[in-house]
C-alpha cells in the first residue's frame, strides 16, 4: 500500500484504466462502521470526482433511526443538508467478488465550506492523529480482530450455532489454536486470503480462537487511518465470503451464550517522527516515562470512553467475569487477564495492547479512542497504577457494566470531548441513547422465564 499513499486523482484514473474498471462503489463508513454510499458508472465517477449525501447518513443508529429532537440537531442541521463526499485515492481497491470490473473507494465528508464533517468517523481519527503529528509523533497500531462463523440463521429468535465444516460436523467443543479446526473451513479461508491479496490488505496470521467457530485475524502494524480502512474493508470481505460458503460471519461482541466474546485487541506504539525511534523505550532499552504516561492515560480515560468501543447493549455481555475478556484497566507485562497488556518484545518494538475493545466497535472510532486516551496520558504526564502481576479477573470491576452507564461516564469526561471533538461526542451519544431506548422496549426470554410467574 505504500505506493498508494501519495496517489492523486490522475493516478487514481490511471489505476482504474489499468484494471478496466466499469463501476465504482463510492463508500463512506457511518458511525456503526457500515458502508454507505452509491455505486456509480465509471464515467460519472470520473466526471463528478465525488458525490453528495445527507449529513444524517453517517450519523444514524444501527437500526437506521434518528433522534426526533434534542442536542443531535445542534450539530446535524434539521433540514438535513448535503455533505460533499470526496474520494481518497489512497483507499482504492478492486472488488474481487464483483462479476464486472468494479472498484471501491472510501470517501471523506466535507461541508459546503470545504471543512471536514466533524462527526464522520474518519474525521475523528484524523483529528487525533493530527494531535500527535503536532507533537512530532507518529502512532503505529496493529489490530487483532476476532469473529465467529455460524450456520445461516434467518430467524432472530433462534439461537446461533456453529457451521458445518468439511467433515460434515459442527464444532461442539472449544478448539483454541487448533490447526485441524481451521482446516475444516479451508475453502472459505483460502477465498478470504485470495480476496485480501487482491485488495492489498495487510493481513497476517489466522488462528482459531477459544470459542466454537471463533476465529482471529491479525494485521501487520502500520499508521492508524490506513489500518482502520483495512479493517473496514476486511469486515466486508469476511461477511461476503462467508455468505458464498453458506454461512454467516459475525463481529458481534457476544453472539453465543456460554462462549467467549469477540474482541479487537489493538497494539500501539508511538514513534518520534524526526528520529523514527519508539518513544516507549529509553536509549538503554528500559521503559521510558512516555511508556508509563501512555499507560496512565489509558487507565485514566478508558472507563469514560468505553461506550466508544463497547457501542451496543450486547457489548457488555462480553465484559464480565469468566468470558476471557477484561473487567478492569489493570496493566501488566505479558498478562492476558489485564485490560492493558505489554507483550514481551525488544525495546524497539515495545508496545501497549488495549484488550477492552470489542470486535463490534467501529475501527475508526476504536483507534481514535485508544490513541486519545494515550495522548492525554502523555500530555498530562499521568502515572499508572502499579503493575498487576497476578490474575486481574480477581480484581474489582472498573469498567461500566451497561450501555446506559457508559453513556453517563462519557458525558462527564470533558477532556475526551476536547480531543475527539464536541460535535462527534454529541452526535454519538444521542445515537447511542436512541439505540438504548429501542432496546429497552424489547422483553427478553430471560424475563419471561424467570419473572412471568415468580414475581
Amino acid at each position: 500500500m505504500n505506493d498508494k499513499k501519495s496517489m492523486n486523482f490522475n493516478d487514481l484514473e490511471q489505476w482504474l484504466n489499468d484494471r478496466r474498471v466499469t463501476e465504482v462503489e463510492c463508500l463512506v463508513p457511518d458511525l456503526t462502521g457500515v458502508a454507505r454510499g452509491k455505486i456509480l458508472p465509471r464515467v460519472k465517477f470520473t466526471e463528478d470526482r465525488g458525490m453528495r449525501l445527507p449529513q444524517s447518513v453517517v450519523a444514524m443508529g444501527v437500526t437506521g433511526e434518528f433522534p426526533e429532537s434534542g442536542p443531535y440537531y445542534d450539530v446535524i442541521d434539521p433540514t438535513d443538508k448535503d455533505m460533499q463526499l470526496r474520494p481518497d485515492p489512497s483507499t482504492v481497491r478492486i472488488v474481487p467478488w464483483a462479476s464486472d470490473p468494479t472498484a471501491q473507494v472510501i470517501h471523506d465528508c466535507f461541508d459546503h465550506l470545504g471543512n471536514l464533517v466533524p462527526f464522520a468517523p474518519r474525521t475523528v481519527l484524523r483529528r487525533v492523529c493530527d494531535l500527535f503529528a503536532a507533537e512530532g509523533l507518529q502512532p503505529i497500531v496493529a489490530p487483532e480482530l476476532e469473529f465467529y462463523l455460524t450456520a445461516r440463521n434467518t430467524d432472530p429468535n433462534t439461537l446461533l450455532r456453529a457451521p458445518i465444516g468439511r467433515s460434515g460436523r459442527a464444532e461442539t467443543s472449544r478448539q483454541a489454536y487448533s490447526i485441524d479446526a481451521v482446516n475444516e473451513f479451508d475453502p472459505l479461508f483460502e477465498e478470504i486470503y485470495d480476496y485480501s491479496d487482491k485488495m492489498e490488505l495487510n493481513v497476517d496470521t489466522l488462528i482459531h480462537e477459544i470459542g466454537a467457530g471463533q476465529m482471529e485475524i491479525n494485521f501487520f502494524h502500520a499508521e492508524p487511518l490506513g489500518l482502520a480502512d483495512e479493517v473496514f474493508f476486511f469486515k466486508r470481505t469476511v461477511r461476503e465470503s462467508a455468505l458464498r460458503h453458506d454461512m454467516y460471519a459475525t463481529f458481534m461482541a457476544k453472539p453465543i451464550a456460554g462462549e467467549p466474546g469477540s474482541a479487537m485487541h489493538v497494539h500501539q506504539s508511538i514513534l518520534n517522527k524526526a528520529t523514527g525511534k519508539n518513544i516507549f523505550s529509553n536509549e538503554d532499552g528500559t521503559p521510558s516515562d512516555a511508556f508509563m504516561h501512555y499507560i496512565g492515560g489509558l487507565q485514566r480515560y478508558i472507563p469514560a470512553a468505553m461506550v466508544l468501543v463497547a457501542p451496543y447493549v450486547n457489548s457488555y455481555r462480553r465484559l464480565s467475569r469468566n468470558t476471557a475478556a477484561p473487567i478492569n484497566i489493570e496493566w501488566g507485562y505479558d498478562n492476558r487477564t489485564v485490560g492493558i497488556r505489554s507483550p514481551i518484545s525488544s525495546p524497539a518494538a515495545r508496545r501497549v495492547e488495549n484488550r477492552v475493545i470489542g470486535a463490534d466497535a467501529n475501527p475508526y472510532v476504536a483507534l481514535a479512542m485508544t490513541l486519545a486516551c494515550g495522548y492525554l496520558g502523555l500530555k498530562n504526564k499521568i502515572k499508572p497504577k502499579a503493575e498487576m502481576k497476578g490474575d486481574a479477573y480477581l480484581s474489582p470491576y472498573a469498567l461500566p457494566r451497561s450501555l446506559g452507564e457508559a453513556l453517563d461516564w462519557l458525558r462527564r469526561e470533558s477532556e475526551l470531548h476536547e480531543v475527539l471533538g464536541k460535535e462527534f461526542i454529541t452526535v454519538y451519544s444521542e445515537i447511542k441513547e436512541l439505540e438504548f431506548d429501542e432496546f429497552m422496549k424489547v422483553i427478553s426470554p430471560w424475563e419471561r422465564e424467570h419473572l412471568l410467574l415468580h414475581v
